[in-house]
């Protein structure tokens, strides 16, 4: 069966509810496999989901400590990466999360765009510490610095665009675990769950399955093994710019085609023109006389009533001019 055929078996039994056989085949698969228990197999809607967001796709090129990971090669040369290995380390590095004592020294780092908002939804709900942004060298280490912290454990979304968090982390021994793909270098890293880290659905569907086993783990209340999460798994996708502007845009274009103003409309001229009764206009035409006369007669009075002011001191001001009393 090719991969198109595997695409629309997956895609058929996503949106139409059919079960697919294909499915029930890798399901089965892996449930015989594994040494896990019946508890912890993955559930047919698990393994139909990572098949539509293609966790399973790897590249052509192969990294010689991902091999015993691969499940074939397809014949344009593209590894695919075996799912069953994929959730046996999902389950294993869930059960190293659930062993921390307190959830906020579990540290997340993601260099990818496409995992910066998968880490801050699953800090969001396990309580980790996500690190979103340029990692800051030394933060580890550097005890001067204002952003040190001291992990017990380190999780990153790929070895080689977080290769600087990996080296320090190896420093100060502190265990990693890493979503590493086929060509990913697996350097200082205890745990590597294979996956197409590259995909901004697949990297968001590991970490939304790995958040969802670790509240299993935890015995969460609301959250119980065989209960559907009432979280959606698009929460932990990557979003484009453009997507968060297209509501606003929506907006813009409603409010572009609302009907313009008519002033020409009825009612809208007798509106402006009863405004103002002309007899109040017409009244205030007096104005410029009652200023003229007012002005005249209170600056005339305030003239000849300087010379009886008192001065500074409260006596009079002499009525004679200062020369003539000099000669006197």
């Amino acid at each position: 069966m090719g991969l198109s055929n595997t695409r629309k078996a997956a895609k058929s039994f996503v949106c139409g509810g059919i079960l697919s056989s294909f499915v029930r085949k890798v399901r089965h698969k892996m449930a015989n496999s594994n040494q896990f228990p019946a508890a912890l197999n993955p559930s047919e809607s698990d393994v139909s989901k990572m098949l539509v967001c293609q966790v399973h796709v790897g590249t052509r090129n192969l990294d010689a400590a991902m091999e015993r990971y691969m499940w074939k090669r397809r014949s344009d040369g593209v590894f695919l990466i075996n799912l069953q290995k994929t959730w046996e380390k999902l389950v294993l590095a869930a059960r190293v999360i659930v062993a921390i004592e307190n959830p906020a020294d579990v540290v997340l780092i993601s260099g990818r765009p496409y995992g910066q908002r998968a880490i801050l939804k699953f800090a969001k709900y396990t309580g980790a510490t996500a690190i979103t942004g340029r990692f800051t060298p030394g933060t580890f280490t550097n005890q001067i610095q204002d952003r040190f912290v001291e992990p017990r454990l380190l999780i990153v979304s790929d070895p080689r665009t977080d290769h600087q968090p990996i080296r320090e982390a190896s420093y100060v021994n502190v265990p990693t675990i890493a979503f590493a793909h086929t060509d990913s270098p697996l350097n200082h890293v205890d745990i590597a769950i294979p996956g197409n880290n590259k995909g901004k659905h697949a990297l968001g569907l590991l970490w939304y399955l790995l958040a969802r086993e670790v509240l299993y783990l935890r015995n969460t209340p609301a959250l119980s093994r065989g209960q559907p999460w009432d979280v959606m798994v698009d929460l932990f996708f990557y979003r484009e710019p453009e997507e968060d502007q297209k509501p606003e845009e929506g907006v813009v274009a409603e409010i572009a085609e609302r009907p313009a103003y008519d002033a020409t409309a009825e009612g809208a001229g007798a509106e402006w023109s009863a405004g103002a009764p002309a007899q109040e206009w017409a009244g205030e035409g007096n104005t410029a006389a009652e200023w003229t006369g007012n002005t005249a007669t209170e600056w005339g009075a305030t003239e000849a009533a300087a010379p009886a002011a008192a001065g500074w001191d409260g006596s009079a001001v002499p009525s004679t001019n200062w020369d003539a009393a000099d000669h006197a």
